[in-house]
């Protein structure tokens, strides 16, 4: 099995409970934070819907330096847009990844903002680090974010107090 392969196993559920948890964002909350210095959930949602254009990044150039990219800004316009967009995304990330040879995944990425390396090893770490990790923690505060505005939780890793196992 490639790295690839082993990748998108993870990869599709990841994915998949991603856009379970997007589709459950209510669209009259997009300026809700449970803090002051909280994301507003619109914000966040957009973030979690548009990570995948980061996995992207990671696996289709060198490198990446924040403090010279441009990205898109975060503004939440409809839960049907956040989720249209996040499987666009999604799926252009899935290509470059299914086509990532091992030596793609074994080469060097260097992530930055200016002088200050965030990381510099092999793409594969920061596919999982910088994009799946970074996008399971952010998915994981929309789930605190939903529970807090009385929306079901999915069950992403088995069941939530709102999808329980049925006997």
């Amino acid at each position: 099995m490639t790295t690839a392969e082993l990748l998108l196993q993870d990869y599709d559920i990841e994915m998949a409970n991603t856009r379970r948890t997007l589709e459950r964002v209510p669209e009259d909350k997009a300026d809700y934070k449970p803090h002051e210095r909280s994301m507003p959930f619109g914000r966040l949602a957009v973030h979690v819907g548009t990570l995948p254009r980061f996995g992207t990044t990671i696996l289709t150039t060198p490198s990446l330096d924040l403090a010279t990219a441009k990205w898109p800004e975060l503004v939440f316009v409809s839960r049907e847009k956040l989720v249209a967009d996040f499987d666009a995304l999604a799926a252009e990330a899935r290509t470059a990844l299914a086509s990532a040879s091992d030596a793609d995944l074994a080469a060097p990425w260097k992530f930055s903002f200016g002088d200050k390396v965030l990381s510099d090893g092999p793409r594969s770490l920061a596919f999982r680090h910088m994009f799946f990790n970074h996008l399971i923690h952010h998915r994981a505060q929309l789930g605190v974010y939903l529970r807090l505005n009385e929306v079901p939780v999915p069950g992403v890793f088995g069941p939530s107090a709102d999808e329980p196992f049925k006997p």
